[in-house]
């Protein structure tokens, strides 16, 4: 990487507006800036939507907000994606399937450190895709050879948009699946995931950058063969010893960790104060620091500061009151429950990262 990390703030792609230019606002009010996923505005652009764009065999059922894969129709579209996949620009993201990306796109974004956007991950896309049986493609092993280098492609093709607009992009993997590859009743496994993402990952044009918001096994995705790691580090509580030292090899390696820190969620979010959320995340730090040799200023240098995931529905109570009385987003232009926490959070990873680079000079 070409930047230098120092608690700079970033978040996840998908947001709960519909107004893109408020989207557009917060997004861009960052350190690191990225294009938001809207789904509340179209359907096109939910995550597994928006990349399945071009795959063949899928199906996008708008009024029913579904995706799915017909055998039939993959084997008769397969030999015109033959043709196109030689064309980089049939892996782009289009304006009816990501208008807030070319959004983005039109802003000046050179004078920020880096600029970030992000693709379905194929094994997340491959568990919640699924055929005429109801049965996941990414049990199919034909489905899923095609699947990772049609993902990887699609990578590629953002990173270099990013990169015309800011020399220091990356585009990250948006990979929840890889939290369901330990489950005994999955037919699709950890070994067979991590042989197949070393593969994936050494395709990729630009920094190898991964994000779950789903519960991780640190040591597993740390060993995967990334630059640059996203998670959920609210819900964890703790730093095991054995996640420790995962987190300080990585580190050591030159590797950055965006610690998804402020909730977005009602309960927790009221709870969850600046000075609480820096106590917090010190608590890790100082786990890491302990076990594996590392300062907590070296360990901040390192460091992105994000929101611990996105807020599509609220699992609090505030405002349940409003909801009541019918107010909602898509009937008004009151801000829906889930837009004003996010704000809310914003604002509030925003005052941490800064109390963080005060507090180690950054």
């Amino acid at each position: 990487m070409r930047f230098q990390a120092g608690c700079k703030t970033t978040a996840m792609g998908i947001m709960p507006h519909k107004d893109v230019g408020k989207a557009l606002e917060l997004a861009l009010g960052l350190d690191i800036p990225f294009w938001p996923q809207l789904p509340n505005l179209s359907f096109h652009e939910d995550m597994y939507a928006q990349t399945a764009q071009g795959f063949p065999g899928i199906v996008v059922d708008l009024e029913g907000e579904r995706v799915d894969f017909h055998h039939g129709r993959f084997e008769g579209e397969l030999g015109l994606y033959s043709e196109k996949m030689g064309d980089p620009g049939y892996f782009a993201l289009s304006p009816d399937h990501a208008a807030v990306h070319h959004k983005f796109l039109e802003r000046d974004l050179s004078g920020y450190v880096a600029i970030r956007g992000q693709v379905t991950g194929p094994i997340s896309f491959g568990f919640r895709v699924v055929d005429e049986s109801r049965r996941p493609i990414i049990y199919d092993e034909d489905i899923r050879t095609i699947l990772f280098d049609f993902i990887q492609r699609k990578a590629n093709a953002q990173y270099r948009q990013l990169r015309e607009r800011n020399e220091n992009a990356f585009v990250w993997i948006d990979e929840p699946g890889l939290g369901w590859v330990f489950s005994g009743l999955s037919g699709y496994d950890d070994v067979r995931a991590k042989r197949d993402y070393h593969h994936f990952l050494d395709g990729l044009d630009g920094p190898r950058a991964l994000h779950l918001c789903a519960n991780v096994n640190l040591p597993y995705l740390l060993e995967l063969g990334i630059d640059i790691l996203s998670f959920d580090a609210y819900q964890m509580e703790v730093m095991p010893e054995g996640y420790a030292s995962s987190v300080a090899q990585f580190l050591k390696g030159g590797g950055l960790i965006s610690w998804g820190i402020v909730p977005t969620d009602s309960v927790h979010l009221g709870q969850g104060t600046a000075g609480a959320l820096a106590r917090l995340l010190g608590g890790y730090w100082d786990a890491v620091s302990k076990h594996a040799g590392l300062t907590p200023m070296q360990i901040a240098e390192q460091a992105l500061i994000a929101l611990s995931r996105c807020c599509l529905k609220n699992i609090g109570q505030v405002g349940a009151a409003d909801e009541a009385r019918g107010q909602r987003a898509e009937d008004s232009q009151i801000p829906s429950i889930e837009e004003r926490l996010v704000e809310t959070a914003f604002a509030r990873l925003k005052e941490l990262g800064q109390a963080l680079k005060d507090r180690f000079g950054l």
